[in-house]
């Protein structure tokens, strides 16, 4: 190498060889840039810019060839064969693009080598055919080794140069290649130029023909001038196809962001750009994404496979987060062409609100939604495999039925607000009370069932009612809600039934045995309960069509002037012929229609009805008629009674409304307003049944009354009994005080009649003075012309 040296420093003008290297650099460069433009295009496009590629690689090689010849001083006359001359370059641009087209052929780094050795043939052959060109007055002499050497060289650093040029994408792969061509033109030139010697020779002259230095620089000067054309154009097109990719960054960025999905564009497993929507997702910044691996935020080994594997199949799988949480995703892979290079863009889809609306929907399924408890359905597969557990395991259980008392009270006296903070509270209090392994449901509207497994013995479930009933009575203050108490029925499995239908009928039963026996307490089922219950929801039903099917009447009981006998009005009363069970008394179906809510419907028709009737009657007597707590506190109420006045043409005067004081104490507040009101159109007010119940003093003076009724239980055996005689003297007494009149109810014997003669009460009803009847039995009374 050391002759090469010599050669190089001894015989060359360094500075042309400086001209040279410059040259080979901007044509080595120009070519790698063309050959990316190659890459990108496509059909007879892709040749043209083939061929010009080829053009500018083959004229930047013969140009380094040939100004590095010029820099040549052998002190001897040269020159140049025009036509090896005008081969070396043609010869320089096929092998060339010959090279190139191999490398380029499967668009694959398999052949780039093998394309590469090709140029650096041509790199050889268009070097040995320009010193086959070269004449001097001698004769040339060449080192076979060094000659194989410069070979070599230029065939291995030509094939490393198109290997990493075209082997990635960017400016770092092309700034390499062009490099590596680099050193394979300059080192194989100067290596066969080491490789020669000029040994003189005087009967050797140069040609006339030939082509002189000065005409080669001029040539090569054509050269290097296309060669900067082409670096220029190069560049032109690699600024147009960097703004192009640039654009076309953006636009796909500006789709993605729009996307309301997460979209990750990944080389591979690397993440090289991301949407707004993964990083709102995701909670990392963009700069901390890009360059990063896929792996990095799907935790599942195997799921990048799968992904890559399947595409355009969805994957659910999990998401690191910033924070470092994982949350439910799920991914679609598919594979695009992103800055002229295939890429995989991964759909990235947020589970979480689906996986919640999923979970609510199925503990909606399995949950009432107002309270938190299970449903019905859920109960009762629970107890189905409570039963088939406990009847393998010969062990009992306990279902217990449980509603709230005057429930429907609260609902239509206070709204359905206050019912769903009731049941709510209700919910969470028994919930409180129950032990592990015990469940509670609610079945519907206030009917709310427990499961008791392993019994040992009936004593538990009845603690457990206790229990129950001190948490729901345990309520502070005294508002409506401190009013509710509760019933519960409690049935025992097997004894009392061996399937839930059973069990859950008696538990019912039971319970409705707790009501009537007084609420707020629990009853054990007994044999006899299951025909009361149904009867009584047998009742209810036929109750409910009994109005559809005028099954129902008024009749009307005069209220009498004790003194002179005169009938001064009519209390209406409510009664039902039922086709099957005949007279149904008051006592049982009242009760059922209050309970049930169907009293609202049955007050409003004895309203309209009795209200009606009295209309036409030509004496103004008055109208009286029951008004149950649900009707008085029912918020449309003095609507209703002041439509009904002025549909039925009758003066609010003549109508009286009778009202318990059990009425006053669930809602005083409210009941003062309604009774205000219905004083203020002309309606009169009566307190009925005084002397029971919830009697005070106090209401007398706080509520509007116009009249008191002493209860009938007070007058029966009056004239006998000693301690009711107290009593309703004391109420008459109590009467003139306050200046309100007395009506005694129930009066059936003279005896009782006289007493209340002689104490001052001035009016009574009762058998003594006429039996409920239809108004057409009092037609004498209440036309005038009859009376005439």
């Amino acid at each position: 190498m050391l002759t090469v040296y010599d050669c190089l420093v001894n015989q060359h003008d360094l500075r042309l060889v400086v001209v040279a290297v410059v040259v080979c650099v901007f044509a080595t460069a120009t070519t790698f840039n063309l050959l990316a433009h190659v890459r990108r295009s496509k059909g007879r496009s892709r040749q043209v810019w083939l061929f010009i590629a080829a053009a500018s690689s083959g004229f930047g090689i013969w140009a380094t060839h040939f100004i590095a010849m010029l820099a040549f001083t052998p002190g001897l006359e040269t020159g140049y064969d025009i036509t090896l001359t005008v081969a070396s370059l043609v010869a320089a641009i096929a092998a060339t693009g010959l090279g190139m087209a191999v490398a380029l052929a499967w668009n694959g780094r398999r052949l780039t080598g093998t394309g590469g050795a090709i140029v650096g043939g041509g790199i050889a052959v268009m070097h040995y055919l320009g010193m086959a060109a070269f004449e001097v007055p001698g004769r040339l002499v060449w080192d076979g080794a060094l000659v194989w050497t410069s070979v070599a060289s230029g065939i291995a650093f030509a094939g490393l140069a198109l290997r990493v040029g075209l082997g990635g994408r960017g400016s770092a792969p092309i700034s390499a290649g062009a490099a590596l061509l680099t050193l394979a033109i300059c080192s194989h030139h100067f290596i066969a130029m080491g490789a020669v010697a000029i040994v003189p020779d005087p009967a050797l002259e140069v040609p006339a023909s030939a082509l002189s230095p000065a005409w080669l620089a001029t040539a090569a000067g054509i050269a290097s001038i296309v060669i900067l054309f082409l670096s220029f154009a190069a560049l032109i097109l690699d600024l147009r196809d960097r703004r192009r990719i640039k654009l076309e960054k953006e636009r796909m960025r500006s789709f993605a962001d729009a996307a309301v999905e997460g979209l990750l564009v990944c080389d591979g497993g690397t993440i090289v750009s991301a949407n707004g929507s993964f990083l709102d997702l995701s909670g990392f910044p963009l700069d901390e994404i890009v360059g990063t691996e896929l792996s990095a935020y799907l935790p599942a080994p195997t799921v990048i496979a799968r992904l890559f594997g399947q595409p355009d199949q969805s994957i659910e799988t999990e998401l690191r987060q910033s924070s470092g949480k994982a949350v439910p995703v799920e991914l679609i892979m598919r594979r695009v062409t992103y800055a002229d290079k295939p890429h995989n863009v991964i759909a990235v889809r947020g589970l979480r609100d689906r996986k919640q609306a999923e979970a609510r929907i199925h503990f909606l399924a399995h949950h009432d939604p107002l309270t938190g408890l299970a449903n019905r359905s859920s109960f009762d597969q629970r107890l189905d495999l409570e039963i088939e557990a406990h009847r393998k395991a010969q062990q009992r259980l306990a279902v217990i039925c449980l509603d709230l008392d005057r429930f429907k009270d609260v609902n239509d006296l206070f709204g359905h607000s206050a019912g769903d903070r009731l049941l709510q509270d209700a919910a969470l209090r028994l919930s409180a009370a129950l032990c592990e392994g015990q469940l509670i449901a609610r079945l519907g509207g206030d009917e709310f069932a427990v499961i008791v497994p392993g019994l040992d013995s009936p004593v538990q479930a009845g603690r457990l009612a206790e229990v129950m009933l001190e948490a729901l009575g345990d309520r502070e203050g005294d508002g409506p809600l401190s009013l509710v108490t509760a019933s519960i029925g409690i049935a025992v499995y097997p004894d009392d039934a061996p399937h839930r239908a059973g069990l859950l009928s008696n538990a019912d039963a039971a319970l409705y045995r707790a009501k009537k026996e007084g609420r707020g307490t629990y009853r054990f089922f007994e044999a006899v309960m299951s025909e009361e219950v149904r009867e009584r929801r047998s009742i209810e039903q036929d109750l409910r069509q009994a109005l559809d099917k005028e099954e129902l009447a008024i009749v009307y009981q005069p209220q009498t002037h004790i003194v002179t006998k005169d009938i001064m009005g009519f209390e209406a009363l409510l009664r039902w012929k039922h086709p099957v069970r005949g007279d149904v008394s008051p006592a049982t179906f009242i009760l059922i229609a209050e309970e049930s809510g169907i009293i609202l419907k049955l007050g409003e028709w004895v309203l309209r009805t009795a209200c009606g009737q009295a209309a036409v009657w030509d004496r103004p007597l008055k109208v009286a008629i029951n008004v149950s707590a649900l009707q008085l506190n029912s918020p449309n109420f003095v609507d209703l009674v002041q439509d009904v006045l002025k549909q039925a043409r009758l003066d609010p005067a003549r109508l009286e409304l009778e009202i318990t004081e059990s009425v006053l104490i669930r809602d005083p507040e409210r009941a003062l307003h309604t009774l205000t009101e219905l004083k203020g159109i002309g309606v009169s007010i009566a307190m009925d049944d005084f002397g029971t119940g919830y009697s005070s003093l106090s209401n007398l003076r706080n509520f509007p009354f116009d009249k008191i009724k002493i209860d009938r239980s007070f007058v029966r055996a009056i004239d006998r009994n000693m301690q009711a005689a107290a009593i309703v003297r004391a109420v008459l007494g109590l009467g003139r005080g306050l200046g309100l009149p007395v009506i005694a109810e129930g009066v059936e014997t003279s005896g009782e009649l006289a007493f209340l003669n002689a104490e001052g009460c001035k009016e009574a009803q009762g058998f003594l003075f006429g039996r409920p009847a239809p108004i057409e039995v009092f037609r004498n009374v209440t036309h005038s012309e009859a009376v005439a």
